[in-house]
């Protein structure tokens, strides 16, 4: 039991770091978008959000759930994820920016905590629920864990 609990910390622990660093990513293009070229709230957002994403996916598909999953029926569940998370986030955002006068980075950052605990549990459960730690890398890591326990 033990062994299952560190391997989930591990996969949560890789999710975290890959989505922080996609975080940079969004957030470097936010402020480009927003500083730079001053485009509204929502187009800088959604636009940084969309480099995010492609970024995530990749990396957490391939190290943190290890799936070898159809990639266009992944990627096309993680697009109903953000076909529901997108809207909100941009409505909203933009109604807190825009409307009530909040900081436009305080609600991005807020947008990206969101997003980083409701896609992980959305990949873990629906993207990636029957297809974890099955590509070749996971494959690698079983060969060597039955050479070690022998």
């Amino acid at each position: 039991m033990a062994v299952k609990q560190h391997k989930e910390l591990w996969r949560t622990l890789k999710f975290v770091l890959f989505s922080i660093s996609a975080g940079v990513i969004e957030i470097l293009s936010f402020t480009l978008f927003n500083e730079l070229f001053h485009f509204k709230y929502w187009f800088s957002y959604l636009t940084a959000l969309f480099l995010s994403v492609l970024w995530n996916f990749t990396l957490n598909r391939r190290f943190t759930f290890k799936s070898v999953a159809n990639v266009p029926v992944a990627m096309l569940k993680v697009l109903g994820y953000y076909l529901v998370f997108t809207p909100v986030t941009v409505l909203l955002g933009n109604h807190l920016v825009e409307t009530l006068g909040w900081n436009e980075y305080l609600v991005t950052g807020l947008n990206m905590v969101l997003n980083l605990v409701t896609e992980f549990l959305f990949q873990k459960y629906v993207v990636y629920r029957n297809s974890m730690d099955t590509n070749e890398l996971a494959q690698k890591e079983k060969e060597k864990e039955a050479e070690d326990s022998v």
